[in-house]
């Protein structure tokens, strides 16, 4: 179901620079980021956010390194979840920090901008904890956004 807050919301975002970020990001860290923009729904949006991380399977990278950026544009809520590799390391206070400064750029109606901030801030965390290798850097996941509940 598309609804009203979500049909505007992807009416603002560039789907195609935010995906463009995600490849970037990754390509300076083993790391593994995903977007995914909620449709309406019942319930807790964190709780909706952690079932999206166990979808997409953000939980089974090598390095237990996957970062999902949630957004629910019909609750004006976001959700930045880091797997257990990356959250050890940064905690959770920069997850609040990223979810929070994103919030703050959506309601400023600039949801491109608000969305490649994010992913460049979580990509330079992924990149200074886990650098690629000398091997090659393989993309366990899809670099595209998700538009599932």
């Amino acid at each position: 179901m598309v609804t009203s807050a979500r049909r505007a919301f992807l009416g603002k975002m560039d789907a195609a620079a935010v995906e463009a970020a995600i490849h970037r990001a990754e390509g300076k860290t083993t790391g593994e980021v995903r977007v995914s923009i909620a449709g309406f729904f019942h319930g807790d949006p964190r709780r909706l956010a952690e079932r999206a991380f166990r979808r997409l399977g953000m939980g089974g990278t090598r390095d237990h390194n996957g970062v999902l950026i949630f957004v629910a544009p019909g609750r004006r809520r976001v959700v930045v979840l880091g797997d257990a590799g990356i959250h050890a390391l940064v905690g959770q206070a920069f997850w609040q920090d990223v979810a929070t400064q994103l919030a703050r750029e959506l309601r400023s109606g600039d949801a491109t901008k608000g969305l490649v901030r994010a992913v460049e801030a979580v990509g330079e965390e992924l990149a200074r904890h886990f650098p690629p290798g000398a091997g090659p850097n393989v993309n366990e996941l899809p670099d595209t956004i998700d538009f599932r509940r």
